[in-house]
């Protein structure tokens, strides 16, 4: 059923993370390889494993999703165990992604930076709707944006805020909620399926801006799929917003 949009002016913009603000999967994957490597395992993600294994939303899920992939019981480590062993190796990771990035040589993707100082001029808030951790975000737009990066949202939803993985739309509903907004108001901006399918159950439109790690994904429901945020002004968001009229969006849908 088509559902016409409000006349509500667009008020506010949703925006994850990885894969979305900037291209940061090549810098993820060769992080885990370096835990992997520290650690002594004999474990190597490929691209082409990656991009399967990013099916999984969440690093430490991830992580278990492989282990019992490549040893079905666990190597008979106990359930306890087995978590702390993946809070280690994923805190290990971490440190890794922040050195990658720290030099600046995960970038954003083109369009971004401009979307968000457009928006910033016309008094719109953007927020961060992502499950990732808060240690990788700080990381990426430390690097990125300078040490004043936080000015550029109003609100910042993480892994630590939001521990439901996407595709739930947990993370969603809390931005929703912190913002004081409907989410006719607002527009989600995301790279992969599940992504979208945690956005669209909150209820928002969402731009999909896909990467070659989720070019292959299914994108039913977007509100706009584009190669990118590079040639969209804010002006063409608030007008498609305005005028434009999309499928209505419920969690079960």
């Amino acid at each position: 059923m088509e559902t016409p949009r409000t006349k509500t002016p667009l008020q506010a913009l949703i925006f994850d993370v990885d894969g979305t603000l900037a291209d940061t999967e090549d810098a993820h994957r060769a992080a885990f390889n370096q835990a992997f490597a520290d650690a002594g395992l004999g474990w190597v993600w490929d691209e082409t494993l990656y991009i399967e294994l990013l099916d999984v939303a969440g690093g430490k899920e991830r992580i278990l999703h492989y282990w019992k992939r490549v040893q079905p019981d666990l190597g008979g480590v106990s359930t306890s165990r087995a978590s702390e062993w993946i809070d280690r190796l994923h805190a290990s990771k971490t440190t890794a992604y922040g050195r990658l990035v720290q030099d600046g040589s995960v970038a954003l993707r083109p369009g971004v930076l401009q979307l968000l100082q457009a928006a910033h001029r016309q008094g719109i808030p953007c927020a961060i709707a992502t499950t990732t951790t808060r240690a990788n975000v700080d990381a990426l737009l430390l690097a990125n944006l300078g040490p004043a990066w936080q000015q550029h949202f109003a609100v910042i939803e993480d892994a630590s805020t939001a521990p439901l993985k996407k595709p739930h739309p947990q993370v969603y509903l809390q931005a929703l909620e912190r913002l004081g907004l409907p989410a006719h108001a607002c527009l989600a901006f995301e790279d992969s399926a599940n992504g979208l399918a945690a956005a669209r159950g909150a209820g928002l439109a969402t731009v999909v801006t896909p990467n070659r790690y989720t070019q292959r994904h299914v994108f039913t429901g977007a509100w706009r799929q584009l190669p990118s945020l590079q040639a969209c002004a804010l002006a063409d968001l608030q007008a498609w917003h305005a005028g434009e009229t999309v499928r209505a969006c419920t969690a079960g849908s």
